[in-house]
């Protein structure tokens, strides 16, 4: 695990301008044959634990999740890791409004965009859906952050939204809470009920 993160960690750099050596040097290593796409770490965490629940061992399979810190840089992460870069096999999500910018970065690195799956807002709305609100508030209760929540739900801004969306805009309300419930929320799932772009992207893995 510490090898994949110190991959990771590599890329980021090499994305921010660093040397791409120690990025190539640890694929090697790792025996990495595909790297998953993310916008972010939340979404990673809802990957790698669905993978285990699912009894998966990415890493042991040379697979790496790869966070990009947003879906602007696809088009940079796709050519360090696709076939202008280490020539790993490209997949991960995107949201549906972000598929022709997707599209343009896959282009531009010579990845096809097929191994792409798309969630319609984002993960997290799958999340939502797939749950139920009343459930997702329930887990929000016991994880302590009712009175987070209650006082949300009192601002002027959320009266009358959708309980989806509120829930939605809450998860992102605050630094770290998006990641920890993208675990949470998937712990939570009956696998039977895995939103698809979820489900198919870890079963082509």
């Amino acid at each position: 695990m510490a090898d994949m993160q110190a991959f990771r960690d590599a890329v980021s750099r090499w994305a921010a301008g660093g040397p791409g050596e120690p990025a190539s040097d640890l694929a090697v290593h790792l025996g990495l044959r595909t790297a998953v796409l993310l916008e972010g770490p939340s979404d990673l965490e809802a990957v790698e634990t669905l993978a285990a629940r699912s009894g998966r061992d990415l890493a042991a399979e040379g697979v790496c999740v790869v966070p990009m810190g947003g879906a602007m840089s696809v088009g940079r992460y796709a050519g360090l890791l696709g076939p202008p870069g280490l020539d790993l096999r490209l997949t991960g999500l995107c949201d549906e409004r972000e598929q022709r910018f997707y599209a343009r970065g896959l282009e531009r690195a010579r990845a096809p965009h097929r191994g792409f799956f798309v969630c319609v807002a984002d993960l997290e709305d799958e999340l939502i859906r797939a749950l139920g609100t009343s459930r997702v508030e329930e887990i929000i209760r016991d994880e302590g952050d009712l009175r987070a929540w209650q006082t949300f739900l009192r601002q002027p801004a959320q009266h009358g939204r959708p309980r989806q969306q509120q829930l939605r805009r809450f998860l992102g309300t605050k630094k770290g809470r998006k990641i920890r419930y993208g675990r949470l929320l998937v712990e939570t799932l009956d696998l039977g009920r895995v939103p698809a772009p979820l489900d198919d992207l870890v079963t082509s893995l």
